[in-house]
């Protein structure tokens, strides 16, 4: 977003605000003072004039924002001399790119004049797109508060119109997560089904080496390729399983602990230190691992014989459940103390200890919550990168073995999609593939869960 969008962003806000007392004032004014001969309150009204003056201003500066550069990059084709508009498609994206970047004072390696040329006709448009921004979006506001304003009335519906401007508003933000949603997973699928049409999806599921780089020699295992995923899949559940094994524990047994024994004060000074933990960036993670566990488990195994590599799964796999701790607890804990206390209190009514009350009567109430934050815990430690990165390395092998080497479906699609590719290989596209399998695995997890919580509320409900 420009400075001059951001101003007239700034401009169209306040005067929403000016509009929400104008419209309360008039409301105010036609009733002679008395708001009891209102049809509604006279916040509604002010809150009508707000909608008609801004709603359609934003509308408008949201639809210029997605549409006035490529209106602008049709003229400049336009005006480009035959031979060049002659181009292939992509040569004409790097050509107005080049442009782009020198109107915005980048240097450009053009010898011709031509990007010089094009990029100050480029800012000459900009100009006359960002004035007439201007004038349609202020008049737009201008129009939208006289008709509010002239239309309020003593018997004006304000506060339904209010109302049907709300849930079309929420509707329309639904719709667009539900579409943003459906254009991701078509987009995914689409890919993916090309790349399978390269790579059967039997290699893809159950092949067992992986080596997508490009090769030198005929003779290399990259001449065709080698995308069986099976060490990708292995290393990331490796990883996730090391992590689950240290935060499922440690989690759950620290959020009874707060909700159950521990004393009010020590709650108020114990769960933000745990939440803390979620607030840490992961490339800090990664760098704890790398720098001091991954070495410390090193030296450990080399002190009693064993083999480390350098970069593990389980020094990836120790820090990463460190990381994911707060999930598994702070949702534990808030579902352990909504428990309802009738359910404690009958359990000790009938002669049952505090332990025994944890085991039998509240962590069975509680048990579809702690699912969902177990599965939560289990989804963040699959979408994981960088310290899988840092610490556990990108070497695709196919082992068991915690104290080797290995890597996830993530970092693959992050080394695959790094700097400039073509989206016509199966290098990329394989990056896609492996989405797929992410997002598959995720609306696993989610169907798992919904159905844990739906039979223990039939139960406890």
């Amino acid at each position: 977003m420009t400075v001059d969008a951001i101003q007239l962003l700034i401009l169209v806000c306040m005067l929403a605000i000016g509009a929400f007392f104008l419209g309360r004032q008039r409301a105010l004014t036609v009733s002679g003072g008395s708001t009891r001969k209102l049809r509604s309150l006279p916040s509604h009204y002010g809150t009508y004039t707000l909608i008609f003056t801004a709603a359609p201003a934003l509308l408008l500066m949201l639809g210029w924002s997605l549409m006035s550069q490529g209106v602008i990059d049709q003229i400049l084709i336009s005006e480009l001399p035959e031979d060049v508009r002659s181009r292939t498609a992509a040569d004409l994206n790097l050509l107005l790119n080049d442009v782009k970047n020198t109107a915005h004072g980048v240097a450009s390696s053009d010898t011709s004049g031509l990007v010089t040329k094009l990029s100050d006709r480029h800012n000459q448009l900009q100009v006359k797109a960002d004035r007439l921004l201007w004038v349609l979006t202020l008049s737009i506001c201008a129009a939208g508060l006289g008709w509010a304003w002239k239309s309020i009335r003593i018997d004006h519906p304000a506060r339904h119109r209010v109302e049907t401007a709300v849930i079309t508003a929420l509707i329309a933000c639904s719709l667009l997560a539900i579409l943003t949603t459906i254009g991701i997973v078509l987009s995914v699928l689409f890919e993916s089904l090309r790349f399978f049409n390269e790579v059967p999806v039997t290699d893809f599921l159950f092949g067992t080496v992986w080596s997508p780089q490009t090769a030198i020699r005929s003779d290399q295992v990259g001449a065709s390729g080698a995308f069986g995923a099976v060490p990708l899949f292995t290393g990331t559940l490796l990883i996730s399983a090391i992590a689950m094994v240290v935060a499922f524990p440690v989690g759950l047994m620290s959020s009874i602990y707060l909700a159950e024994y521990a004393s009010s004060h020590v709650r108020t000074v114990i769960k933000p230190i745990l939440e803390i933990l979620a607030g840490i960036p992961t490339v800090v993670y990664g760098f704890f691992a790398a720098l001091f566990v991954a070495p410390a488990i090193r030296d450990m195994g080399t002190s009693i014989g064993l083999s480390v590599a350098s970069e593990s799964a389980l020094a990836a796999g120790l820090v990463m459940g460190i990381m994911i701790i707060p999930f598994v607890s702070s949702i534990s804990d808030d579902v352990i103390t909504a428990v309802p206390q009738a359910m404690r209190e009958g359990s000790y009514g009938l002669g049952a200890t505090q332990s025994e009350t944890i085991r039998k009567v509240i962590i069975p109430a509680a048990l579809p919550g702690i699912v969902g934050g177990v599965l939560l815990a289990v989804s963040r430690a699959i979408g994981e990168t960088m310290i899988v990165v840092m610490a556990a390395g990108l070497a695709a092998n196919l082992t068991a073995n915690p104290l080797e080497a290995v890597t996830t479906v993530t970092v693959q699609i992050v080394t695959l999609l790094v700097g400039d590719q073509e989206f016509d290989s199966a290098k990329t596209l394989a990056a896609f593939a492996l989405g797929l399998i992410l997002f598959i695995v995720t609306l696993t997890l989610n169907v798992i869960a919904l159905h844990v919580v739906r039979k223990y509320r039939e139960q406890y409900d």
